[in-house]
């Protein structure tokens, strides 16, 4: 049976639907890749504009960004960059009153400009005569300076002359409206503080790491300070346009941030911190050129979070990644440190209580707080390294491991001397404290112990603690004494050449 043609008109409507959304894919996508591509050769000139002011916009703040982060002062351009917008707002309105245009970006930059210098005075000021800390005064100056902004432009929106439309970018930022001027005005502030750091980067490093000292040596702490806080103002005014008010404080803080875990090289940091703050600005405005719907300030600091995520965890100084394996080899190490000398002093209280000498995987465990399988794998891993050999259950030292045994049982029982003589420590707790720092003994300190401690540095110290422990345990096997668990060790350490310094 044939169908009708009623029935046949809802299939050719879908048939019809399918292949028009087809074609609006496919045309979309055309139009993306022509996008991208005329992006990636910089075919507009409005797309080489905003990326050479936003490149140089974040490299300068990247720079800054460094010494205010030494400096402890990260969050001094976020109150700055607020502070701004009464100043703005004062301007619009002054321009509207005197007949001047409301929207010339010169004259609102040099109202922000008055107004930042404002905050950072006060913030100054209040640091200075009162007992109020740094982050107070932070705190008082944004809110205060911002809500002061908030309500001139809810008296401009109020005015029936005055129109506000264009200031709420001053706030959220709109990279895609920079002009050549507004470019050449970056380009112009991002050079001179860049020129600013680079002449004054001995001195502004000194303060960051030294403050007390740069004094001593007659470095004027004062005005360096006043130059850096207005290369942060600098910034801050100029990053309005292209990041807003709100969002500048990402561009300071956030480069400098992330090449703190790359290097601990001032000079370096600052080249990564600059590196990471173009790349931010120019794939953050690349990608709002892309897709106009995405706002360029919100994808530049975006991409900044991105590059400190991705820092954070790959650093190669202090990342979460290297700082994970650091811990883990380190822990390794003190794990093999512990298991060889526990042999060690095992294998010589059973020499001189003349026991069998051999020392197995049970005469172990009792010695330390490890459980069987935390034993077993060190013994593999000691066994691999070749510090020891292992036939069933029986281990053995090699050559080398019984040299480093040595070794580490003399640093242990030295310092549990020093500890015991000059830190007035009782022989039955340093057993414990020696653990704690015996891992970090630099060779210099070994001699100094050895020259305050014993006469013949080439003999091994004998233990503070005594062997009362395999005298109850070979007692015990032999049937003549029940180990009595609440016996102590003995008071005096066996230290026959020990020096008591008295």
């Amino acid at each position: 049976m044939s169908a009708t043609p009623a029935e046949c008109a809802p299939s050719l409507e879908s048939q019809s639907f399918a292949f028009e959304s087809l074609v609006a894919v496919s045309e979309q996508t055309t139009n993306v890749w022509s996008q991208l591509q005329r992006l990636l050769f910089l075919q507009d000139y409005n797309t080489r504009v905003v990326l050479f002011g936003a490149a140089m916009l974040g490299g300068a703040a990247g720079v800054v960004g460094v010494f205010t982060l030494l400096r402890k002062r990260a969050l001094m351009g976020d109150a700055i960059s607020h502070a701004t917008l009464p100043g703005i707002t004062i301007s619009f309105l002054a321009a509207s009153i005197w007949g001047f245009d409301e929207k010339s970006l010169p004259l609102l930059l040099v109202g922000a400009t008055v107004t930042g210098l404002l905050g950072v005075s006060t913030i100054l000021l209040l640091r200075g005569l009162t007992k109020l800390k740094e982050d107070t005064s932070l705190s008082i100056v944004l809110s205060v300076f911002f809500g002061a902004g908030i309500a001139l432009l809810g008296i401009i929106q109020q005015m029936p002359k005055g129109h506000a439309a264009g200031l709420e970018s001053f706030i959220l930022g709109k990279t895609a409206s920079m002009v050549v001027s507004d470019a050449q005005l970056i380009a112009a502030a991002s050079i001179t503080c860049l020129a600013g750091c680079s002449l004054l980067f001995k001195e502004l490093k000194l303060l960051c790491f030294d403050e007390n000292f740069a004094g001593s040596r007659g470095y004027p702490i004062v005005k360096l300070d006043l130059i850096l806080m207005a290369s942060v103002v600098v910034i801050s005014i100029v990053g309005l346009q292209a990041v807003g008010l709100i969002m500048v404080v990402a561009l300071l803080v956030t480069p400098a941030a992330s090449s703190r875990f790359w290097t601990d090289d001032l000079t370096k940091m600052t080249l990564i911190s600059a590196g990471i703050g173009m790349f931010s600005g120019v794939i953050g405005a690349a990608v709002s050129a892309l897709y106009p719907r995405l706002p360029s300030g919100a994808m530049i600091v975006l991409f900044c979070a991105t590059c400190f995520m991705i820092s954070m965890t790959l650093g190669v100084k202090r990342g979460l990644l290297v700082r994970s394996l650091r811990r883990l080899k380190i822990n390794r190490s003190i794990g093999r440190q512990h298991f060889l000398r526990t042999m060690y002093e095992v294998m010589e209280q059973k020499q001189q209580l003349g026991l069998e000498q051999s020392i197995t995987i049970n005469d172990l465990l009792p010695a330390r707080s490890w459980s069987k399988n935390r034993l077993a794998t060190i013994v593999s891993r000691s066994a691999r390294e070749e510090w020891i050999t292992r036939i069933h259950q029986e281990v053995r030292f090699t050559k080398k491991g019984r040299f480093e045994a040595e070794r580490l049982t003399r640093e242990h029982r030295l310092w549990e001397l020093f500890l015991i003589h000059h830190a007035d420590i009782a022989p039955t707790r340093v057993d414990r404290e020696a653990d704690h720092i015996e891992h970090v003994l630099e060779p210099e300190i070994v001699a100094e112990l050895e020259l305050l401690l014993i006469e013949d540095q080439r003999e091994l110290p004998q233990s503070p603690h005594g062997f009362d422990h395999w005298k109850q345990t070979d007692d015990s096997k032999n049937g003549n004494q029940k180990p009595n668990g609440n016996q102590k060790p003995s008071a005096e350490p066996p230290v026959s050449r020990a020096r008591t310094g008295k």
